[in-house]
């Protein structure tokens, strides 16, 4: 599992769906496993498959269309709300995805993906239903998620939103750090701040 995210190029998978809680995204029964490994395969299972039969996948789900492919999963409003469940970042960065893109998400989604090196794009209603109607009307169309710059371009039409993210969490994802990786890489400062020299 990649951790560092920098700049990402890449095509998207569309959910055009609102209010998608915690339950869809990894249902309860799968909460059991401590290892984040194999979630993703589980990601949206009662949406993917016929009466939780994976042989029988339901073709009309966007993540078993093979027209849609990528690292970026583009959401409609209010996408991780419901219970607190960091199996659900665990899920998504399971099955490829290092951004997510929605106009508002629920605060305890927002913070396990940031602590769990998948990045949350907020961007506005307007900007993302352009997004929706880019990759509508071309599937291999690709966004420019730029971390460094906090902006989301459409490759395709070059229009761009500038987005905001915890500077705290934005020097760890840069540098694939969690808080314990943080606080190592402060390492000598700290030293030097408890030893000063006199």
């Amino acid at each position: 599992m990649s951790k560092q995210i920098n700049t990402i190029n890449s095509t998207a998978v569309p959910l055009n769906m609102e209010n998608v809680d915690t339950d869809q995204i990894i249902p309860a029964r799968f909460l059991k496993a401590t290892s984040r490994d194999g979630f993703g395969k589980n990601l949206f299972r009662d949406w993917r498959y016929e009466q939780d039969d994976e042989s029988r996948p339901k073709k009309d789900f966007v993540l078993n269309n093979p027209t849609y492919k990528g690292s970026i999963l583009v959401a409609a409003k209010n996408f991780g709300c419901g219970s607190s469940r960091e199996h659900a970042a665990w899920a998504i960065k399971d099955a490829g995805f290092d951004v997510v893109v929605s106009s508002f998400f629920a605060d305890i989604f927002k913070n396990n993906s940031l602590n769990n090196f998948l990045l949350p794009v907020t961007v506005s209603e307007g900007f993302l239903q352009k997004i929706f109607t880019a990759i509508e009307k071309d599937p291999a169309t690709t966004l420019e998620v730029n971390l460094p710059g906090q902006f989301i371009r459409i490759n395709s039409t070059g229009e761009q939103e500038s987005f905001d993210i915890n500077s705290y969490k934005k020097t760890c994802l840069l540098n694939g750090y969690d808080d314990i990786d943080y606080l190592l890489s402060m390492r000598t400062e700290i030293e030097q701040f408890e030893n000063p020299v006199h």
